[in-house]
């Protein structure tokens, strides 16, 4: 981040505001709506404000700006039409550690003005880093358009409520559980919709006998959600999914869990890293299914993130089973599966009519020493195989299809780190797919499809796929 978010008390603190113009107006109405106490300088003022001069609202100097006017102040802000008399501000601002905002001047900001939605005291705020503040101002019309006009009153109550709550409800997690049930509720439904006066008597017994049931369960069963993460793109995420990152207590999550998906989880849920690499078994499945029936026992609500969707290649059948034996309750949450991710985005159809009537997933290394594949039927044509997890059996994966009857032209991809930034995709035939991939340095995660249908990502693929050094390019997207 550019910029730290942060909101600043203001009630009753110095502000001053260096410009008497419609720009100054517009920040100075925004000052006193927080209580501030403004003063303004500045040769002369429009009308707007002299009328807040004259009624005391507030405090006017009139001439030019000295330094010394800054002594004591909490905030300043350079309103004027001379950049010379603003950037002179924001050095005597810096000299006395005072924040200071240059309107239309980032780099002699301390702190910018983001876009503002009110609903008091829920206040939401957008902000670019000053690059797109065109982009702020479409944003905060769409959560205009999004949030409740009654949210404020909706948070007034439940700042009224916050001392009896903590009074009645002993722990923490019983004071979470609470108040997630109170906004998700009836309760507020009807205070949102202006169908119940927020300060009523009405609300306020409901409110009662709801604390009242809650102060009876001294302990709440938990539960375990097994949530698909998709491919690594988490604008690939389900609602549900992000619903349950947000009510989890603790999340166990896997290698193949991109970070902007991790970023969507409650700021202070637990997080417990259990992932694997291939050689190289950080945390047993044994461990892992230990430790979710242990959190869940304890009465955690726990979310199990896995790469992809966690009923293929995901193990989340034997995790499941390890709860069940112990009765835990527990939701399943598919995810886009990297199959299906990973080929969309590197343009390549799983199925065509012309190309290939089947469609086969298989894992690129088997549970123990056994391989059970039907090479013979992966090697037929007008037939898809996508691997998981194939990338270190590369070279064994083409000489098992190759000895099966699958020829050397056979058309193949890779696609590394697909549906994110980082993706790359290579194309290729059988034989010279080992070469190629050694040549572009592919690295895990890789997903590895075998079929003709790889030879369209020429033609369809859409996404910003990163090119391989020495590979010819379109335009950024890759055909190697």
């Amino acid at each position: 981040m550019d910029y730290f978010p942060i909101f600043l008390r203001l009630a009753n603190e110095p502000v001053l505001v260096v410009g008497g113009g419609e720009v100054a107006a517009r920040k100075i109405d925004l000052l006193l709506r927080t209580q501030a106490k403004v003063t303004v300088v500045s040769p002369e003022l429009i009308d707007s404000l002299a009328d807040k001069a004259a009624a005391g609202v507030i405090t006017y100097i009139p001439g030019e700006f000295e330094p010394e006017l800054l002594d004591g102040k909490r905030l300043a802000i350079a309103a004027t039409d001379k950049p010379s008399v603003n950037a002179w501000v924001a050095h005597q601002a810096e000299r006395r550690n005072i924040p200071v905002n240059v309107v239309d001047d980032r780099e002699l900001s301390r702190f910018i003005m983001p876009a503002i939605v009110d609903r008091s005291p829920v206040v939401v705020a957008v902000g670019s880093s000053g690059d797109a503040p065109v982009l702020t101002r479409r944003l905060r019309e769409k959560l205009e358009s999004f949030l409740p006009q009654r949210l404020g009153d909706l948070a007034k109550l439940a700042g009224k409520l916050r001392p009896t709550v903590k009074a009645k409800l002993e722990h923490a997690g019983t004071r979470r559980r609470f108040w997630e049930n109170f906004f998700d509720g009836a309760i507020a439904a009807d205070v949102l919709s202006g169908r119940e006066d927020a300060a009523g008597q009405g609300i306020l017994d409901r409110i009662g006998n709801s604390l009242t049931r809650f102060a009876k369960q001294s302990k709440f069963a938990g539960e375990v959600a097994l949530v698909g993460a998709g491919p690594g793109d988490p604008g690939l995420l389900t609602l549900r999914a992000l619903r349950a990152l947000q009510n989890a207590d603790v999340i166990l999550y896997d290698r193949l869990v991109s970070d902007e998906v991790l970023d969507l989880a409650r700021r202070d849920a637990e997080r417990i890293y259990v992932g694997k690499a291939a050689g190289n078994h950080h945390v047993s499945q044994e461990d892992t299914n230990a430790l979710l029936v242990k959190l869940a026992k304890a009465g955690k609500r726990v979310c199990r993130l896995k790469g992809g969707d966690p009923f293929i290649f995901g193990r989340g059948g034997e995790e499941l089973e390890a709860l069940a034996a112990e009765g835990i309750r527990f939701e399943v949450v598919p995810g886009v599966t990297a199959a299906a991710g990973c080929a969309a985005y590197a343009g390549i159809p799983l199925t065509h009519r012309d190309h290939a009537q089947a469609l086969t997933f298989v894992t690129g290394h088997c549970k123990g020493e056994s391989d059970n594949v039907d090479w013979a039927a992966l090697s037929r044509p007008g037939h898809t195989v996508v691997f998981y997890m194939g990338l270190n059996q590369l070279g064994a994966i083409v000489a098992r299809l190759r000895e099966h009857g699958a020829p050397a032209t056979r058309a193949a991809a890779l696609v590394e780190h697909g549906t994110r930034p980082s993706q790359r995709v290579v194309t290729a035939t059988l034989e010279d797919l080992v070469r190629k991939a050694a040549d572009a340095q592919v690295e895990s995660p890789a997903l590895l499809i075998v079929g003709e249908v790889t030879r369209l990502h020429e033609a369809l693929h859409w996404f910003n796929a990163r090119a391989v050094e020495g590979a010819p390019t379109d335009e950024g997207r890759l055909s190697a």
